[in-house]
C-alpha cells in the first residue's frame, strides 16, 4: 500500500526503532510509548484488519508474541501486559495496517486504562447459550 505508515516502516522509507523483525513479522516501538516499551507488532503482508488475516499470516504474526512479550518482561519487569488491538475505526483503530499494541503496566496511574462495563445481569444462560450457537455457526 503506497499510502500506508506501516508499509513505509516495512519497506525503510520511514525510520522505526525495530524491536524484532523477521520474513513475516516487524515489530518496533510506538512512537506514542503509552508506557516505557509500547511495542506494535505488525505483519509485513499489508492486512486492514484481523478480518483480513489469513491463518497463516494470523499464525506467524502471533508465533512472535511471546518472545517479544518475555523481552520486555525481562528488560522492564512490569506488573503485567495488556495485548491490544484496535479493530476498525469504531474501535480506535488509526492506522489501517494491521498491528497489535504490546503495552507494559508498572501501576495503576501509568497512562493507560481499560474500563469494562458487566452486563451479565442483562443475559441470561440461555441469552448465552444462544450467542454463542450464532458466532459458531460462522466459524470456518
Amino acid at each position: 500500500m503506497t499510502n500506508c505508515v506501516f508499509c513505509k516502516i516495512i519497506n525503510g522509507e520511514l525510520p522505526s526503532a525495530k524491536v524484532f523483525e523477521n520474513d513475516d513479522v516487524l515489530a518496533f516501538l510506538d512512537l506514542s510509548q503509552i508506557t516505557k516499551g509500547h511495542t506494535l507488532v505488525i505483519p509485513k503482508i499489508h492486512n486492514e484488519n484481523i478480518y483480513d488475516l489469513s491463518p497463516d499470516v494470523a499464525g506467524k504474526l502471533f508465533a512472535t508474541i511471546p518472545a517479544i512479550s518475555r523481552a520486555i518482561n525481562t528488560e522492564f519487569k512490569p506488573q503485567g501486559l495488556n495485548l491490544l488491538n484496535n479493530n476498525g475505526e469504531f474501535a480506535g483503530q488509526a492506522v489501517f495496517h494491521y498491528h497489535l499494541h504490546l503495552i507494559p503496566r508498572y501501576d495503576e496511574n501509568d497512562g493507560f486504562d481499560t474500563k469494562y462495563i458487566s452486563h451479565q445481569k442483562g443475559y441470561t444462560n440461555e441469552d448465552l447459550k444462544n450467542i454463542a450457537q450464532s458466532i459458531s455457526k460462522n466459524i470456518q
